[in-house]
């Protein structure tokens, strides 16, 4: 047998070392990764989940985007309805209102003359009182009040403050009605024109009922502006009242059925319902009005309709006032933005156009800026008391 030639020989040793340090390095990179693998297990084991009693009293949590727990926001506590009258009374009467300056400057008078009744006069008609309750507050007055002068500002201020409040009509019902019958919930619509506030005012008026202890549900029936269902849940959400709503452009009617009969199912007192700003004398929108007040009926009776009136807006909301009542069969006025560049008169005189009440005045931006209102609590804050 031939030798093999040298070469061979080291050409297979270093073929066989190559072979053994292949094999010690893979024998290192399994032991390595195995014990990276036992260095993992124990993040990779699950933790038990707290016991109930490890969350703090009263903290809410909830299943937030990506499965992240978030804490649930707390609900507000609305303020209630005898604290909101003398705080809005008290801004009335710190208010620009061109009713109550007529007023301050009668009475601050040394002496009523002619002129001083003719300016009186002219002040109230262009503070949207009306040429005939003015022409009845000034005669009446007059037979009151020395011709000479206020002799008695005391007596005088009396004077005046009686025959405003017959003038606002203490006599009309401003019973707010939400109580329902027969199982059935009160169901409360709310009218008015475009930018006149209804979606904030259905809100406010949420957290009143809540603040009365009432349980709401509210309808998102103004499908045509895109931000006013979730302006009007982000309002119930703060309170914990639940929203009906439809998509956008959805039928108007059906909303407002389906928010009524949820209403029924789910036993609450109160169903309150927003609805689009209508123009008044756009037919087809008010037909529409009409339409939403016949589906809600045939579910449940409406025990209050509601109309909004921008008190800025003057012998223009007369005329609105007028039309919506034909449709919708009005039930009661909310005036709202009484406070800064309203004139006031215009609460007397819707009244006497409609032979409906004043319900609600709203004299500010705030949560709880809406109170009920009442002719001596109006009167007051006129006058400053």
């Amino acid at each position: 047998m031939p030798a093999l030639d040298p070469t061979i020989w080291i050409l297979l040793g270093v073929l066989l070392v190559a072979l053994v340090g292949l094999g010690v390095g893979l024998t290192l990179r399994a032991r390595r990764q195995r014990e990276l693998e036992r260095r993992r297990e124990p993040e990779l084991t699950p933790t038990a989940p707290a016991a109930e009693d490890e969350v703090a009293e009263g903290e809410l949590v909830e299943e937030g985007p990506g499965g992240v727990l978030v804490e649930e926001p707390a609900l507000e506590a609305p303020e209630a309805s005898g604290t909101r009258l003398a705080r809005l009374r008290r801004r009335l009467a710190n208010s620009n209102n061109a009713l109550a300056r007529a007023l301050g400057e009668l009475l601050s008078s040394d002496r009523l003359d002619a002129d001083v009744w003719d300016d009186f006069e002219a002040t109230l008609i262009g503070s949207d009182l009306g040429v005939g309750p003015t022409t009845e507050l000034v005669e009446n007055l007059r037979k009151d009040l020395a011709i000479d002068g206020v002799t008695d500002p005391a007596r005088a201020r009396g004077v005046l403050h009686r025959e405003l409040v017959k003038l606002a009509d203490p006599s009309l019902d401003r019973t707010f009605k939400v109580t329902g019958s027969g199982g059935l919930p009160a169901v409360v619509l709310v009218v008015g024109v475009n930018g006149t506030g209804k979606t904030t005012t259905v809100g406010k008026l949420a957290r009143l009922l809540v603040a009365e202890g009432k349980t709401v549900l509210l309808g998102a029936a103004d499908t045509f502006r895109a931000a006013a269902a979730d302006q009007l849940q982000t309002w119930g959400d703060r309170v914990g009242v639940d929203t009906i709503r439809g998509t956008e452009g959805a039928d108007p009617a059906s909303v407002a059925f389906e928010a009524v009969n949820a209403g029924v199912e789910r036993g609450v007192d109160v169903v309150l319902v927003d609805t689009a700003g209508r123009l008044h004398n756009k037919a087809n929108l008010m037909d529409e009005l009409g339409k939403i007040r016949r589906v809600i009926e045939r579910r449940a009776p409406i025990t209050e309709s509601l109309l909004l009136l921008d008190a800025t807006t003057g012998q223009n909301g007369l005329v609105q006032a007028r039309v919506f009542n034909e449709v919708t069969d009005i039930t009661g006025i909310v005036l709202s933005k009484l406070d800064g560049s309203a004139k006031g008169g215009i609460v007397v005189q819707v009244q006497r156009e409609l032979g409906v009440p004043v319900k609600f005045i709203g004299l500010g931006e705030g949560a709880d800026d809406l109170a009920p209102f009442t002719a001596e609590g109006f009167v007051d804050g006129l006058l400053g008391e």
